[in-house]
């Protein structure tokens, strides 16, 4: 067997076993793994784990809207921005000369770097990549970032198989685009953030799993077991917000297993059976103690009601609870400017799961990934740039002192009765105490990244915004073509190579 841990040499923006008992094994490549025997059908046809099984079995592209579709390939677009723009972060430099030297070398392209590592590897970083600076999609129900945990499988998948339509991959893209936000919704979706689960950690795997099943053409059967196989690697804490880089690699760490869940699959590595209505260790009964999961949303209109149109795109480099208070605050600013030294206090109404995510007393230094999950920074910042994009959230932005001088000022609330309107909501109360005893206030009951979803079009525009100055501009353009393209690409090659030269840095630590 040739030896396919070679290292591929560096590029710029533009651009044999050991173990004698393994040499008496007979490998079989990857390829081999894509199903091809007569389709089994899964333990319980009519439980909710078999039938996504089984609607994923029977899942074909010509059956999708356009308009999926359509959605589809800018949301895999977007996921690309956000991995060429988190590559080369001080993290992720971390992250890659770390692992890369524990895991070794391999043929799996880590984007943005010019350089491979084995598919584990390789998945894990690119999701890390694309999670490194909260610019992702989230899907406000069952919220989860999904690009982060689909596009990798993907991509390390179809780079295992050799050859994978642009077809299969849209088509893979879309079963993961479906199944993360069901297993989500069916734990109540924001319900997980407040017990304190980084929920889409614990959603992710399902949806990694779902993608690359797909490109290795699982039945029904190995689906199954791939699901069961992916929530007994479920995982997340939500308290790596506060400073912890391990936030950026949870969604990875995601991707990663989704992955090995799918290949154990096809290889005929047996998982969990029902996972999804076990009661007694199941994945519902265990993540969903004490809330009543309800397994229904894991099925519920499959194939009428796309979750794949639900996943919101951001327009703020901030976690997704934060949005509707920065609209708020815009929406002040916009009848009126703001100067800092004016404003006497800031209370900011909430409701409960966006509260308890987005909420605590800030002390000095600040890391980036508190900064853009805590309310508070976020406010204030916007207030005194007015944006709330990646140059807000630098570590050089976070320690300025005329931050620090309006922070102290800004106060969040829990209002119960906001509660009500539903997690999607996210209702928020902006009050604007000045010194000379104006009061000025916003109700945003619906933020825009949800009512007013980013079009494809400003979907593109947020691209190249993202892109210009780390990625050069016929490579920039040449993804976009790609992706745009998607299901007239015979192989996704052409794609992978376009994401794996060098990047240049969004910022240095």
């Amino acid at each position: 067997m040739a030896n396919r841990r070679s290292r591929r040499p560096a590029m710029d923006l533009d651009g044999e076993c050991k173990s004698s008992e393994l040499n008496r094994m007979e490998l079989k490549p990857m390829a081999d793994l894509r199903f091809k025997g007569a389709p089994q059908a899964p333990t319980d046809p009519k439980g909710p784990t078999g039938q996504l099984a089984e609607w994923l079995q029977q899942l074909r592209l010509d059956a999708i809207p356009v308009d999926v579709k359509t959605r589809a390939k800018h949301l895999i677009l977007d996921g690309l921005a956000c991995a060429l723009v988190g590559a080369r972060l001080p993290w992720s430099d971390t992250a890659v000369e770390t692992i890369t030297r524990f895991e070794g070398s391999g043929d799996k392209t880590i984007i943005g770097w010019g350089r491979t590592a084995s598919g584990p590897v390789a998945c894990l970083l690119n999701g890390t990549f694309i999670q490194g600076f909260e610019l992702d999609d989230f899907h406000p129900l069952g919220p989860l970032h999904s690009a982060a945990v689909v596009i990798p499988a993907l991509l390390a998948c179809a780079e295992e198989l050799g050859h994978v339509s642009g077809q299969q991959f849209l088509l893979g893209a879309i079963a993961g685009f479906e199944v993360g936000p069901r297993v989500g919704m069916a734990l109540h979706g924001a319900q997980m953030l407040s017990r304190g689960w980084h929920s889409g950690s614990v959603f992710g795997t399902h949806a990694g799993a779902a993608a690359a099943g797909v490109l290795l053409e699982l039945d029904a059967a190995r689906f199954e077991d791939a699901f069961g196989l992916a929530g007994t690697q479920s995982a997340g804490l939500m308290a790596a917000q506060f400073e912890a880089m391990c936030k950026r690699m949870h969604h990875g760490f995601s991707a990663r297993n989704g992955l090995y869940s799918a290949l154990l699959a096809a290889g005929g590595y047996t998982g969990i059976k029902r996972v999804f209505e076990r009661e007694y260790g199941g994945f519902l009964s265990v993540f969903g103690e004490g809330h009543s999961p309800d397994a229904s949303q894991i099925i519920a209109r499959l194939g009428d009601r796309w979750e794949t149109m639900r996943i919101a795109v951001k327009p703020y480099a901030a976690m997704g609870a934060l949005h509707a208070p920065l609209d708020a605050i815009f929406g002040i600013m916009a009848q009126r400017a703001l100067q800092s030294n004016e404003i006497e206090r800031i209370d900011i109404d909430m409701s409960h799961a966006a509260y308890h995510h987005g909420w605590w007393q800030l002390e000095r230094p600040l890391t980036p990934i508190a900064a853009q999950m805590n309310v508070a920074y976020a406010i204030a910042v916007a207030i005194l740039d007015g944006a709330a994009m990646v140059q807000q959230f630098t570590p050089e932005r976070i320690n300025r002192d005329d931050v620090w001088a309006l922070i102290p000022r800004i106060t969040a609330h829990h209002d119960p009765e906001f509660d009500k309107s539903g997690s999607a909501a996210r209702t928020t109360r902006m009050t604007v105490l000045l010194k000379d005893g104006t009061k000025l206030q916003h109700l945003v009951e619906v933020a825009r990244t949800i009512g007013k979803p980013l079009t494809n079009g400003e979907i593109v525009g947020k691209y190249h915004t993202l892109t210009d100055g780390i990625v050069a501009p016929q490579r920039q353009a040449d993804i976009v073509d790609a992706v745009l393209k998607l299901e007239t690409a015979e192989d996704t090659s052409h794609l992978t190579r376009l994401l794996a030269p060098a990047v240049g840095a969004a910022f240095k630590q």
